[in-house]
């Protein structure tokens, strides 16, 4: 399995953790998903773990069992329930410790429910582009938007105060555009495009990126999920898309779904910064951000970047980029 079976991370890693289950057995697995958590054993089938588990969350409980080849904590539990559009919820205060500090020895045990169900705080969507994208991002709106009644639009161009731009179908002065300079620096335009937030939740996007209609209206749910759980910034995959190819690097998680207090660090490949580390985030697999490049761009962005930012350029990433996705 080069692969997780859940959230098809490249990053199955030696492990020594174990799990205790409710009968009172210790497992211990020898492998483990750096990305989601999620615990393997040496003989664990890929399509045999995710009908198992699948089978699984149907239940109203979820209820770890001892004699499957994978393993996971409650923290890991709500990154996999997500993939079927489910939340979890702990049985016990044992189990909200454990979502606070993974990753836990116990074995998961959580009650489940549909997020389309669930409460729902509000989200504001974020859109970072250049001048000249700036009219077909604003015609994009109503089929990439429609979960949203705030949306906050920065263009990389001298600075500027939001202005309202009507857009058929949301209320007015709802789609706000301002501009301020790039100068280099992503982390501090993501910050400033956090400011504009009329919600406390904000999901950020750039230009290229898109995120499905059914993915959206499920994000004030997954809000309120990361909220009652203390988290402050939940992580989406991104499938990039060279030329319409979808490449080897996936799910490349990118954390756009923050508490508008969060700040991002870098000035490339800008991350949020998390007081308390990463158990105050977590995975969502409900939907995937589709990032659409051309070869040219891939050839050029690496480059550009390791120029604004030497060291962090990523160049080693062009080739992977470049490389059409396997498991």
């Amino acid at each position: 399995m080069r692969r997780c079976f859940v959230c098809s991370a490249d990053m199955l890693v030696p492990t020594e953790r174990c799990l205790i289950y409710s009968n009172g057995r210790t497992q211990a697995f020898p492998w483990a998903c750096g990305s989601c958590g999620m615990l393997l054993a040496d003989d664990a089938d890929p399509a045999a773990c995710r009908a198992h588990l699948d089978a699984h969350l149907a239940a109203p409980v979820f209820e770890s069992d001892p004699g499957a080849p994978y393993g996971l904590d409650l923290y890991t539990l709500r990154i996999a329930a997500t993939r079927r559009a489910l939340g979890t919820r702990p049985l016990d205060e044992a189990g909200g410790a454990a979502l606070r500090q993974p990753h836990d020895r116990q074995a998961a045990r959580a009650g489940l429910f549909p997020l389309g169900e669930a409460d729902r705080l509000p989200v504001s969507l974020g859109l970072i582009c250049r001048a000249a994208e700036r009219d077909a991002v604003l015609a994009s709106l109503p089929d990439r938007a429609g979960w949203t009644d705030d949306v906050a639009i920065l263009l990389d161009g001298p600075t500027s105060e939001p202005r309202a731009v009507p857009v058929n179908g949301f209320p007015a002065g709802a789609v706000r555009v301002a501009s301020r300079p790039l100068d280099g620096d992503f982390a501090a335009q993501r910050n400033a495009l956090q400011d504009l937030a009329r919600h406390d939740w904000m999901l950020q996007l750039d230009a290229d990126e898109t995120l499905p209609l059914a993915a959206g209206r499920l994000l004030p749910a997954l809000a309120t999920l990361a909220q009652a759980g203390d988290v402050v910034s939940v992580g989406l995959a991104r499938a990039n898309r060279v030329d319409g190819m979808l490449s080897d690097v996936f799910p490349d998680v990118q954390y756009r779904l923050n508490h508008r207090t969060v700040r991002y660090a870098g000035l490339v490949h800008e991350r949020p910064i998390l007081d308390g580390g990463w158990p105050r985030s977590f995975i969502a697999l409900h939907g995937v951000i589709t990032h659409a490049l051309s070869r040219a761009h891939v050839l050029a962005r690496s480059q550009c970047y390791e120029a604004l930012d030497p060291g962090r350029g990523r160049l080693e990433e062009e080739a992977a980029l470049l490389r059409p996705f396997a498991l």
